[in-house]
């Protein structure tokens, strides 16, 4: 298990986490983003936009963002929070949380400025701990109210999935759930599908998701597993053709190869009353998927099987 710090080309650091088997990990203090995670062959899991911008105070398009202290656009505050396009620190003292001995990991710190005050005036500490480990990436956010009084906040890990072809992709375990439709001016509706599949933009918001979720790439044979506590919601989002063509940081083609699968606590805020702290925690990992008569069975994925 090894972390090393070495710098982007333009100075900013850069914190690179390794582990035996000869997966990685790439993390970026500005946004506190990880930015790549390759397995032990050296395939890059997540999706890093072809024109993205790596530098502030534009928010990088791809890997997982931290979206805090709001999620989408429903508030005052820049899109998604400002935490994704700030500098953030090395984390010297992440107690309660045990040592992370056996696991390559980093902990990073972000605190409110007085800039973020006039904003959002509440006093923050937002820790991140992101471990690797064998075929496993694991982030746990808190946020602790640092503050005399009382705030609530919506939160999101955007995972930017890389997969061979968006078509070819589906998703298990969020089947006969409602959903808020962001396409459709926020209306609920009721998932009537076996599982999700992709032909057009999608920009939905599952409510009160299971812990485990399961993204299934047909033509990779492999599967991400998602597992989520704290976060009681699920946004699925792929921009598709027309709107990958009005986002800057994507080419035209960007789509195909993407999908967000998010962890999110959206519809209910997390309140938090002075000096108290809440804690999500998320794991990815992927998984070689089995084939049976040209179909995975993700029954056995969902709960557990090998």
């Amino acid at each position: 298990m090894s972390l090393n710090i070495t710098q982007e080309s333009d100075g900013s650091p850069r914190i690179i986490l390794s582990e035996p088997t000869g997966s990685t990990a790439e993390v970026l203090l500005y946004g506190g983003q990880v930015v790549s995670w390759k397995n032990e062959r050296r395939e890059e899991l997540l999706f890093m936009g072809s024109k993205a911008i790596r530098k502030p105070p534009k928010a990088i398009r791809g890997g997982i963002p931290i979206c805090f202290p709001q999620f989408a656009n429903f508030g005052s505050l820049e899109h998604h929070g400002f935490a994704r396009n700030r500098l953030w620190s090395l984390d010297s003292s992440p107690s309660p949380l045990p040592p992370a001995n056996q696991q390559s990991s980093v902990d990073l710190i972000l605190k409110s400025t007085e800039d973020d005050l006039k904003s959002w005036p509440h006093r923050f500490e937002l820790r991140l701990r992101i471990s690797l480990s064998a075929g496993k990436l694991t982030l746990i956010p808190r946020v602790r109210n640092t503050d005399n009084k009382a705030f609530s906040f919506t939160f999101a890990l955007r995972n930017y999935l890389s997969v061979s072809d968006i078509s070819e992709v589906r998703i298990e375990g969020l089947e006969t759930l409602d959903y808020f439709d962001n396409l459709l001016h926020r209306e609920r509706y009721t998932e009537q599908a076996d599982a999700i599949t992709f032909d057009g933009e999608i920009d939905r918001v599952y409510l009160s998701t299971p812990t485990k979720i399961a993204i299934i790439d047909h033509e990779k044979k492999r599967t991400y597993v998602m597992r989520k506590e704290g976060m009681r919601d699920a946004v699925v989002w792929n921009p598709w053709d027309k709107k990958a063509k009005a986002l800057s940081d994507l080419s035209d083609e960007d789509y195909k190869t993407m999908l967000c699968v998010d962890s999110a606590a959206v519809e209910t805020p997390i309140g938090l009353k002075p000096f108290e702290e809440w804690k999500g925690r998320q794991e990815l990992s992927a998984v070689s998927s089995s084939y049976f008569s040209g179909q995975l069975d993700p029954r056995k994925v969902l709960l557990g099987i090998s």
